[in-house]
Parts: structure tokens; sequence; C-alpha cells
């Protein structure tokens, strides 16, 4: 008799352990980016019409305002910008590379096991493979509770260094901030910039908060986040938010859980510096007066 129930408890063991790897979840997050450093940035250029204004905000929406779904099981999960049909002009490389220096295009890859991550992205023609360690967060667990869609989610919040490749978070320089650094390195200023890259400030380091839930117990979120008791539902960095819009548990058709492969492989840091020094080239080339201007398509 004890030898059956021996055998019986090592079989629902292996049961619930089969049911536990093969299990897995689909989650939608909307992303939205504010927008309005960049629009105040425009007002009142002359040079701009009413109708280069309303292109530039439909294009800049297209950019700033994406659908992800995060495909996840126990261990990995794969983070990827829902395919939509290209407008005209907007499928060419200058606005890839746009819209991939704001959160889009390729596939992220997370594997919460390893603490690795990696995602393929194509900027200025080229096919990069980013590939390094998961950004460990210090998270400070709340008591705040608030409901996203059925679930019950609790608040955590915590500082992360900012990817110098990831332009969501840049800002638009105050006239009186551009004056003083003109003044500071005996610059004459004559007229207002249009140099787009001396116009915009990158902070080294932001506040997230994150809302997760328990009733979801994996260790996954949107992008880079993880790291928390339950499946992270919103990101809220200040200038973007990263919001879950439907969950779906255990869905009839699974999809294939697995890392990129195509592309250069460098290191985040690597990303970022190859990034920075082909803006500075495109920056001289621009010459004194215009600089580099950050097309969107067309």
């Amino acid at each position: 008799m004890k030898t059956i129930v021996v055998t019986l408890l090592t079989f629902f063991a292996a049961v619930i352990s089969a049911i536990a790897q093969d299990f897995q979840g689909m989650a939608v997050y909307e992303s939205k980016t504010s927008t309005s450093d960049f629009q105040s940035s425009f007002a009142g250029n002359r040079d701009i019409t009413p109708e280069m204004q309303k292109m530039f905000e439909e294009r800049m929406k297209k950019m700033f305002e994406k659908t992800f779904v995060l495909h996840f099981n126990r261990n990995a999960s794969i983070y990827k910008e829902e395919e939509k049909l290209d407008a005209p002009g907007q499928g060419n490389s200058g606005f890839r590379m746009a819209s991939s220096m704001m959160g889009g295009g390729g596939t992220q890859y997370k594997n919460i096991k390893e603490k690795t991550y990696s995602v393929d992205k194509e900027v200025f023609g080229k096919e990069f493979l980013v590939k390094d360690s998961l950004p460990v967060l210090e998270w400070k667990m709340g008591s705040e509770t608030k409901k996203i869609g059925d679930y019950t989610c609790y608040k955590a919040t915590a500082m992360r260094k900012i990817d110098q490749s990831d332009f969501r978070n840049i800002r638009m320089k105050k006239d009186d901030e551009k004056k003083n650094e003109n003044e500071s390195s005996n610059k004459k200023v004559e007229e207002k910039s249009t140099n787009f890259m001396d116009q915009i400030d990158m902070p080294t380091e932001i506040e997230i908060t994150a809302w997760y839930t328990p009733e979801i117990p994996v260790n996954q979120g949107p992008e880079n986040y993880w790291g928390l008791p339950g499946l992270i539902m919103e990101v809220n960095t200040g200038k973007t938010v990263i919001l879950c819009s439907k969950v779906v548990l255990n869905p009839k058709d699974k999809k294939e859980i697995k890392a990129p492969t195509k592309g250069k492989a460098v290191s985040q840091k690597e990303f970022d510096e190859i990034v920075k020094k082909k803006m500075e080239e495109m920056r001289e080339m621009g010459g004194g007066r215009g600089g580099f201007q950050m097309r969107v398509g067309g």
C-alpha cells in the first residue's frame, strides 16, 4: 500500500511539473509616450505651415502610440510590436530608425531563469542583435492597489538607468538652458538653434512606477521589466505609460518562445555607443545651420 501511495504521489508531482512547464500566457499592451515637448518645440515656428504641423503630429502619433504583444511562460517571454500595414512613406529606413529609438521594432526576448535578454534592431540600414544581462531593479513594494481589467494590482517603484539609445525619455531644453550652455562654452548666441541634438536633454536615470498582479504569478512584464511577484500590468515612467489591455492564459494556439538570432551581436553599451556615434556623424553632416533633423517619413 505504501509503495502504491509513493508511486501515485510521484506520478501527480510529475503531472503538475509538466503542466507548469507547459503553462503559457499572452498579454496585449498599449504604449503611449507624451509628445508635448516635441510639439512645443515647433510651436511658433514660422517655417512650419499648419499642414506640415498636422502631418508631423500624425507621424509622431504613429511613433509614440504602439501596441505590443507579450507571450510568456514561467521562464521566458517575447515582446513584439503588433504588425500593422505601413502608411505611405512609413516603411522607409528613416521611419524604422526613429520608431526603433521610440521603443518599437524587433523582437525582445527575456530569459528570467538566466537573467538575460536579447533584441534584434535595425538602425541605419544595419541589423544588430543586442544581448545583455537583465537590469536588476530594487523594487520598493507598496500597499496601494487598483484594478486593471479583472485583476487587482499592487504598486511598486524603482529607479532605473536609461539606455541612451531609447529616445522616449528625452526632453527639449528650454531657451535659457541652451543660452547658459552656449555662454559657458563661450559660444556667441546669434539665433535660435535648429540643430536637433543641441535642443534635447537625455536623463541618465528615471523613476519607474509599476503595477503587478499576484493573481498571475509569473516573474514577467513588458519590455525589460521583471522581478515582481506577479505579471506587471502597467509601467509608468512619467513620459511613457505601458498599460495591459488584454490577458489570455493558456491560449489554444501556443507561441514558440525563443530568442532572436539575426544581426551583429553587441552589448547594450556597445549599441548605445553605435547610435550615439552615428547621430553625431549625422549632426556634423547637417552642418551648422540645420543640423540633424529627425525625419520620420517622406
